[in-house]
């Protein structure tokens, strides 16, 4: 389930597009100004985020340019008919798209949803790439083409299905994975394994890291959503 957040200081617009994108089954979070989203988004990156470019506090862009100090999310303004000018603008920060108010809901929806996919092709298209090379996330490196798993410079030794779930989650630091995302990273299509797997390959990792240190806590359980890796 992707996670929008949608920033906008008009209260019928995030009543209204909130409906709607959870009924086509996004996540909503919502701000009404860009000083209050800057701290969320920063701490926990939604998958696209909305934002209007006329706020008080923080406008749409000063948020933006900030956001791209740290992080690479799909981002969409909502603009008026008259700002042109920062449309233009917005794109050269970084922004990946725009929509004019008023929008049709349904166009909002199949933007976003085309972001998603480019951002997706970007994110397959760059782990097939960095998939057999050495990665360092804070305290942890991976080396997959020595099967090699270092943590505080101590060696912990992964079944090649840990590894490859452990792997599937230090990729991106602070998104999560779902137990069928972690399945797909872990297993070939043709074999079929229940949620409960992913789970207990997650205690027994944790377990394992628990040897060469008893304080680990990198890989973080959010309950009925799935896993993800917290960089220390």
């Amino acid at each position: 389930m992707p996670t929008i957040a949608l920033v906008d200081d008009d209260r019928n617009i995030l009543t209204s597009v909130s409906i709607a994108l959870e009924a086509d089954g996004f996540e909503v979070r919502t701000y009404s100004d860009g000083a209050a989203a800057l701290t969320a988004l920063s701490q926990t990156p939604p998958d696209v985020a909305v934002l209007d470019i006329k706020m008080p506090r923080m406008d749409g862009m000063e948020l933006l340019r900030r956001l791209r100090q740290k992080s690479d999310m799909p981002v969409l303004f909502l603009t008026s008919k008259d700002e042109e000018i920062d449309e233009v603008l917005g794109l050269r920060m970084g922004a990946d798209d725009y929509i004019r108010k008023p929008f049709s809901q349904r166009l909002l929806i199949e933007r976003i949803r085309a972001v998603l996919r480019r951002r997706d092709a970007q994110i397959d298209g760059g782990e097939r790439q960095e998939k057999d090379k050495v990665m360092t996330r804070g305290s942890l490196t991976l080396d997959p083409l020595r099967h090699s798993c270092i943590w505080k410079d101590e060696a912990v030794t992964l079944t090649v299905t840990e590894f490859l779930i452990l792997q599937a989650l230090a990729t991106r630091p602070g998104f999560v994975k779902s137990r069928d995302a972690l399945m797909d990273a872990a297993y070939d299509d043709q074999v079929y394994v229940d949620d409960r797997t992913i789970d207990s390959h997650i205690k027994r990792i944790r377990k394992k890291f628990r040897v060469v240190d008893d304080k680990f806590a990198a890989i973080e359980t959010l309950y009925g959503v799935g896993y993800r890796y917290r960089e220390t």
